[in-house]
């Protein structure tokens, strides 16, 4: 268990939440960094869970895949599949690569930002049941 780690990944999330919260407020948001933000703030609060609980952590952007991780831990993780929040792994890389430049609606982006606090709020009620404390 590291409980730093987990503290610095959940403070590393945070600031991405708060980027994309704070740009969908502009007169005209950057939309793709907003999504961008999202997904990667979701990243990190699963990868939060995955390093509180001692397990190794691979480079991926993949959120099924970290929720199917934390899911062998405590498999109220399966929910998370319940919501549309395995589609914020596309904006990981389609919204970077000129190859694949998606520019997604605001609406679109205030859904992104929906869905990661979705995320970070399932991941706290869990650490928090587990004795975790920021």
């Amino acid at each position: 268990m590291s409980i730093e780690a987990a503290k610095k990944w959940i403070l590393k999330a945070e600031n991405d939440l708060k980027i994309a919260k704070d740009e969908i407020t502009m007169e005209n948001p950057a939309t793709d960094a907003i999504c961008f933000h999202a997904q990667q703030c979701a990243e990190k609060y699963l990868k939060a869970y995955l390093i509180f609980n001692g397990k190794e952590v691979r480079k991926t952007h993949d959120i099924a895949e970290l929720i199917s991780l934390c899911s062998e831990v405590n498999i109220e993780f399966t929910k998370l599949n319940q919501v549309d929040i395995v589609s914020l792994t596309s904006y990981a890389v389609e919204v970077r690569y000129a190859e694949d430049f998606y520019f997604p609606s605001v609406e679109e982006a205030k859904y992104a930002i929906e869905l990661a606090e979705k995320v970070k709020n399932f991941v706290l009620k869990s650490l928090r049941k587990a004795g975790f404390r920021l």
